[in-house]
């Protein structure tokens, strides 16, 4: 769940990081007033990863637009990462392109017997609902009502980022014969 100033200002730094062919995965401002801290997450669409040239030519963007908008009153400080194997699940496409993986989910509203933490591998999303199977049964969750979810580092999920890799490197040897 974004807050208002997260909103606002993922509003002006959404464009900048598509124009360098990135996507914003996931904006978070946290911190005290007196010093605050700016995490972008992005990544490069086509392989789901972030490297150093990618942190920093993003950084440098965002830097620029943030000094003309200036949507904080104090000090910050600016962070951008990749997403990473454990990435955090914002979007409608991050629940689909994640299905068969363990994920913790966190719901704003609690179900009838009061829980809101889930764990399990996603089964599904359709429409609006990840269907999550857990060890008590099968959960629906709207996404709407998730404040929160992640991917759950496991063997299964390494290695399958593990078969990303060649084409990781021979999409860098080819920018690199550019």
């Amino acid at each position: 769940m974004n807050t208002q100033q997260e909103k606002k200002i993922s509003k002006f730094i959404e464009p900048v990081i598509a124009d360098l062919g990135y996507e914003l995965v996931a904006l978070r401002v946290i911190g005290s007033q007196k010093l605050q801290t700016l995490q972008i997450m992005a990544e490069d669409p086509s392989t789901q990863t972030l490297d150093l040239n990618g942190c920093t030519k993003i950084s440098r963007a965002v830097s620029a637009i943030l000094d003309v908008e200036d949507p904080f009153a104090s000090p910050y400080q600016l962070e951008v990462s990749s997403p990473g194997i454990d990435r955090p699940l914002v979007r409608a496409r991050d629940f689909e392109s994640n299905i068969g993986f363990e994920a913790t989910i966190e719901t704003q509203t609690p179900a009838e017997n009061g829980q809101k933490k889930y764990r399990g591998k996603i089964l599904s999303f359709t429409g609006d609902m990840v269907t999550l199977s857990t060890d008590t049964g099968e959960e629906e969750i709207e996404l709407a009502d998730i404040v929160k979810a992640k991917l759950v580092l496991t063997d299964e999920l390494i290695k399958a980022n593990q078969s990303k890799r060649p084409k990781q490197q021979e999409q860098i040897q080819e920018q690199q014969e550019e």
